[in-house]
């Protein structure tokens, strides 16, 4: 319990006594203090303790049942995903205001009430020894000081005698524990709590710099290997049933009433001062039943105080009261995911239901420094006006090996990794002044931030999109697999890369395009002023066609480029098309020519009709005329857009699919990208997002207040 409460101290920042109190410490005192009050008011009357020290044993269970078990909510709230939300940052820093002023006040409340004394089983003990009480309270606030003004000194020169990327020096880092044991075990020469002591030791310790940082990630780690099962084991062994006087009423009453006061008089509080804030009383009540979590030290004070005048079966009723402030914890997060999902439309991470003035936020992958310079002319003409602008992420895509995993460190309190391989940071940092630079010269409109995704290859899919679903990004763009040669040709590729290609795909919780650059980044410049690309989009049909036509809509809006819009209809005069004509339609597929029909006609009303889009239509009759089209696009465009296929059999197509080498472009983008096509078309193939049902979880960033 040392280990737990001076890590629990570090954490904890004092100077918030100081500050005035934000909203959320607002709304979690307001729950504490109620608790506290009812707790004081009810808990005399149902003979928890022995007659002699009630009025200081009710002070110290008013004061447990008042505190939140801030690490455990913690723990819940990252585990649901909603650490971001508005809701999940007031129960994280709620949880953390409450639970220190709780352990403060139990620390400076044991000066006046040394419980260790009624624990010896003495029937006569001094109600309050002045001496004592005034020796202790000086040597805590000489150990305090001490801790306060001594220790930031010592890190700070430990921490700058050991910078980020070198091992600690042994001598640093025994002299670092030796003065962390010194501050935490004064405690027994004035006769005050060791548990106590080491978190008010904690709390004076700085909470930034490497040295605090290793020693959370040591004290966790011991925490959770060896601390919590034998703690678990010791709370089984002493809390011996044989002795649960089940029999009696009086027992279910304490019972009941422990768990009612710990749960009920927090919502109380909560909702109260929830209204007068104009806090929606469902959240309130959420709010009320996550803050009265209890965890490891208010456990462990149910087990102490067995011998402490209390029965057997009263810790036991303590303990499971404890147990029953956790079990609906995960319900309740699990409720207010439910209500914010039914705020949230679960289909908006598609480019053609986005608010045209929201910002765009893409997931730009790359796998080196030679995916850049395409990836920047893309957000180039992706930028389209200033206001909103697009939010880009900028993903390095490494591949996990042995050599890179033996460099990775993991950054503490975050859920980060620090990459040390020289090879992996060189080329991180050269693609970041890549950026940079792109940035400095053409900062309007456009902000970038940096992420990695290094994971096998296996795993990498999976990475990707968590973070485009944790950043809620409306696009993510991936490099193709293939790279092209000086001579044109595009080489085999890394197939790994494929392979995550497809999976991202499948399992994207947004629109996905695969960039195919056969020139594109050749480009050095895009004119804002003039004309200097041509680009063109090429619709057939199907959602997939849809999204490529609303990212063109974003495209059009750049000065230098110039889009055409290709139509490719069937030829209702040839042979082909009168055959194919006589076979009746499904519904699903009468329904998305409906809706292919309603799109285009809005685009070709907002976007063509004004003059700054090109148009054309193409009847063709098979999907030969349609390969033979393609063919004579050639030196025309720059960028080609397309859309995957969306699964609409199209007659203009048909066929297409039993000479596909890379099935995840789609049967035009696979033409576009074939080895016999055209060496200075670039292509960006589209899949609009794929909605599988109800989603199963929520993003981070969402409100619900």
């Amino acid at each position: 319990m040392i280990f737990y409460m001076f890590a629990l101290g570090i954490e904890m920042d004092p100077l918030v006594l100081f500050k005035r109190p934000t909203r959320y410490a607002q709304i979690a005192y307001a729950g504490t203090l109620s608790t506290f009050l009812i707790a004081c008011f009810t808990t005399p009357f149902l003979s928890y303790f022995r007659p002699l020290n009630k009025l200081d044993f009710t002070l110290s269970l008013s004061t447990l049942l008042s505190g939140t078990a801030s690490p455990v909510l913690t723990r819940l709230i990252t585990s649901f995903k909603i650490g971001k939300s508005d809701i999940g940052k007031l129960l994280i820093a709620g949880g953390m205001h409450s639970d220190f002023l709780c352990s403060l006040i139990i620390s400076i409340g044991f000066i006046i009430i040394p419980m260790d004394m009624y624990c010896l089983g003495s029937s006569k003990v001094d109600r309050i020894d002045i001496g004592k009480m005034v020796a202790t309270s000086l040597s805590l606030l000489a150990q305090v000081l001490f801790a306060a003004f001594v220790s930031p000194l010592f890190l700070n020169w430990v921490n700058n005698e050991n910078p980020e990327g070198k091992p600690l020096k042994g001598s640093h880092l025994v002299l670092s524990i030796a003065f962390m044991v010194l501050i935490c075990g004064m405690s027994p020469w004035y006769y005050y709590n060791p548990i106590l002591s080491a978190f008010m030791a904690g709390i004076c310790l700085p909470r930034e710099g490497r040295l605090s940082k290793w020693v959370i990630t040591k004290i966790n780690y011991v925490l959770t290997t060896i601390f919590f099962p034998i703690f678990f084991l010791w709370m089984g062994y002493a809390a011996d049933f044989k002795k649960f006087e089940g029999a009696l009423v009086g027992t279910w009453v304490r019972l009941v009433s422990l768990v009612v006061i710990a749960i009920g008089s927090k919502v109380a509080g909560v909702v109260i001062y929830g209204a007068m804030v104009g806090v929606n009383w469902h959240e309130s009540v959420a709010i009320g039943l996550l803050f009265s979590i209890k965890g490891h030290f208010h456990i462990y004070l149910a087990v102490k105080v067995m011998r402490c005048g209390a029965s057997t079966s009263t810790g036991i009723v303590m303990i499971i009261a404890i147990f029953f402030s956790v079990v609906h914890a995960p319900a309740v997060v699990a409720q207010i995911i439910q209500r914010a999902k039914k705020r949230v439309p679960t289909h908006r991470m598609a480019l053609q239901l986005l608010d045209p003035m929201r910002e765009l936020r893409i997931l730009m992958c790359v796998h080196g420094p030679h995916n850049v310079p395409s990836s920047l002319n893309l957000m180039e003409i992706t930028t389209g006006t200033t206001d909103p602008g697009i939010l880009i992420y900028v993903t390095d895509m490494i591949e996990l090996t042995p050599e890179i995993a033996a460099t990775i460190e993991e950054v503490e309190g975050a859920d980060t990794l620090i990459v040390k391989d020289r090879g992996v940071v060189e080329m991180r940092d050269k693609i970041t002044a890549m950026f940079n630079a792109y940035v400095e010269e053409e900062s309007e409109g456009v902000t970038i931030r940096r992420t990695l995704a290094i994971a096998t290859f296996t795993n990498m899919a999976q990475d990707i999109t968590t973070l485009a679903e944790d950043l809620m990004i409306a696009l993510i763009i991936v490099p193709f697999h293939k790279t092209q040669r000086p001579s044109g040709v595009l080489e085999g590729g890394d197939s790994g890369f494929r392979y995550v290609n497809r999976k991202i795909l499948r399992n994207a919780p947004c629109s996905v395009g695969i960039l195919v650059d056969r020139g594109f980044g050749t480009i050095e410049k895009i004119s804002k002023l003039s004309v200097s690309i041509q680009v063109a989009v090429i619709f057939i049909g199907g959602r997939d066609d849809r999204e490529a036509l609303a990212y063109a809509s974003r495209v059009s809006k750049h000065t230098g480029v110039k889009l055409t819009v290709i139509r490719f209809l069937v030829d209702n005069s040839s042979e082909t098309s009168i055959f194919a004509s006589h076979r009746v339609p499904s519904a699903k597929e009468e329904e998305e020519i409906r809706l292919d029909d309603e799109y285009f006609a809005q685009f070709y009303e907002k976007q063509v009709v004004g003059g700054r889009i090109s148009y054309m239509e193409k009847h063709l009759a098979n999907s030969a005329e349609t390969f033979s089209t393609l063919r004579s696009f050639e030196g025309q465009y720059s960028l080609i857009i397309i859309g995957r296929g969306g699964g609409v059999n199209s007659i203009l197509t048909k066929g297409m699919n039993d000479w596909e080498q890379c099935p995840e472009l789609g049967p035009i983008g696979d033409v576009l990208s074939g080895p016999e096509f055209s060496m200075s078309i670039s292509v960006l193939i589209i899949q609009q997002h794929r909605l599988k049902g109800e989603i199963d979880g929520l993003d981070e960033d969402f409100s619900i207040m």
